[in-house]
């Protein structure tokens, strides 16, 4: 649908009727899925067979979700998750080894900071925290082990934001991956890849929803980044319910009347 524009792929991108037709995407409740063989297991289970396996690995509704966000976001590959900070965690542990060095911006949302300085380095990963409107501080904080910029613009709560394309161009010097939380602006108002960004996350909680209905949380990017990040979720489980990314396909329905508004 890449010659449609930008609300009619936020409404159709991803959907896929079953054989009852159905107009409105159906709801898949189910832990796991049948087999026409046990042959046709074997080679999905080896992944030589694409097909549903297990919910916590794939859904139909969450499979559709990380279509259309990633189409928005014009990003080659999503991963959906059951929030924003499990996709924020999911992106630094599928990403990063111990040994590694992240530079974050220290205006991000509370519970970030947590993450940042209580969890991550219990896995020896070191973060050094930097004003996010300086890129001179950016620059200052690189180091021979540095793998990962994180940061939110604009940030949340203040509002503050970062020249994304200077910020993209010192990434790229030193090997970088910049990471943007993007949930503020959505991919209606901003698309950081299109910036030069390498990730952009999202707590769909918030704008993506937009009702306060329930919890998802979503990384998009470069295929070869989401297949690491896919890895880890598939092992470790935070995994999206089949209902949570049927609401947010609902909510991505609506996402740029009301971002615009």
């Amino acid at each position: 649908m890449k010659n449609k524009k930008f609300n009619t792929r936020a409404i159709r991108q991803g959907y896929h009727a079953t054989e009852q037709q159905e107009h409105s995407a159906a709801v898949f409740l189910t832990s796991s899925f049948t087999f026409d063989s046990a042959e046709q297991a074997a080679n999905r289970f080896a992944n030589e067979e694409e097909g549903n396996i297990y919910t916590r690995f794939t859904n139909p509704n969450v499979q559709a979700f990380e279509d259309r966000l990633a189409d928005l976001e014009e990003a080659e590959s999503c991963i959906a998750t059951a929030s924003g900070m499990s996709a924020i965690f999911a992106t630094l542990m599928g990403l990063l080894k111990a040994g590694d060095h992240i530079v974050a911006s220290r205006d991000m949302f509370g519970t970030t900071i947590v993450l940042l300085n209580t969890i991550v380095n219990k896995f020896n990963i070191e973060v050094t925290f930097v004003d996010l409107p300086d890129i001179d501080s950016w620059r200052n904080s690189v180091q021979t082990n540095t793998k990962i910029f994180l940061l939110e613009t604009p940030s949340n709560p203040l509002g503050d934001v970062v020249d994304l394309a200077l910020l993209s161009a010192l990434s790229k010097e030193h090997n970088i991956l910049l990471a943007v939380d993007n949930c503020i602006m959505t991919p209606a108002l901003q698309k950081p890849l299109n910036l030069g960004a390498d990730l952009v996350i999202h707590s769909a909680t918030k704008y993506i929803d937009g009702q306060g209905r329930c919890l998802a949380g979503a990384v998009a990017g470069r295929k070869e980044h989401i297949d690491e990040i896919r890895s880890f979720c598939r092992a470790t489980g935070p995994t999206l319910s089949a209902f949570n990314a049927w609401v947010m396909l609902k909510g991505l329905e609506t996402l740029s009347l009301r971002m615009k508004a």
